[in-house]
């Protein structure tokens, strides 16, 4: 007597066919056929460990950050692809007229660089605001944060710089003659190559 196989009951969400147990892959609590578990956009093949989905709808990863990661929207779509028209919400336009122009008309200037300075790229320390670029040690170009940075007179050190010229030159007044001297040295050099 020959052995019937049994059939299933479970569908496909994507092709909404029976899917066998040899053939079934489950993501996100929906079962797909091993070939239909597809990015929405470029129709590649997709394994668990590559995929990401939104609102039930399958990308590979490089679709879905160029949708919604990069655009910071998630209104909007790939060419070709059906765009789902949302109606207006007047609150959320208001909320983002106040963001915008949060960010928008920034007057707030880098001590660094004297350029502007935005909120995301800023670093405040005693009032004072840089670009994180610009936060470094004056000495040795070292990289500083909020917590180990020493301000004398203007200008940042990075605590193992600040203890060694402090240790070379004994003093504050000291540290800073040399600075005004490599100063002016460096503005003597650069006369000299405009001859």
């Amino acid at each position: 007597m020959a052995t019937k196989i049994q059939g299933t009951t479970t569908k496909c969400t994507a092709c909404d066919k029976t899917v066998y147990l040899v053939d079934k892959l489950t993501a996100d609590n929906r079962i797909y056929h091993k070939a239909c578990f597809r990015c929405h956009h470029c129709k590649g093949t997709l394994k668990l460990a590559n995929y990401n989905s939104f609102e039930g709808v399958l990308y590979c990863r490089p679709h879905f950050d160029q949708l919604f990661k990069r655009t910071g929207s998630l209104d909007k779509s790939f060419e070709g692809t059906p765009k789902v028209v949302k109606p207006e919400r007047t609150v959320e336009n208001e909320n983002a007229i106040k963001v915008s122009s949060a960010f928008a008309g920034t007057r707030e200037i880098c001590v660094g660089c004297s350029k502007k300075v935005y909120p995301i790229e800023r670093v405040t320390v005693n009032g004072t605001m840089y670009h994180k670029s610009c936060f470094k040690c004056c000495h040795g170009g070292c990289t500083i944060s909020p917590s180990n940075y020493i301000a004398h007179e203007g200008k940042l050190y990075c605590k193992h710089h600040h203890i060694q010229l402090i240790k070379e030159k004994g003093n504050f007044s000291q540290l800073e003659n040399d600075q005004e001297k490599a100063s002016q040295a460096g503005s003597l050099e650069d006369e000299e190559s405009d001859y």
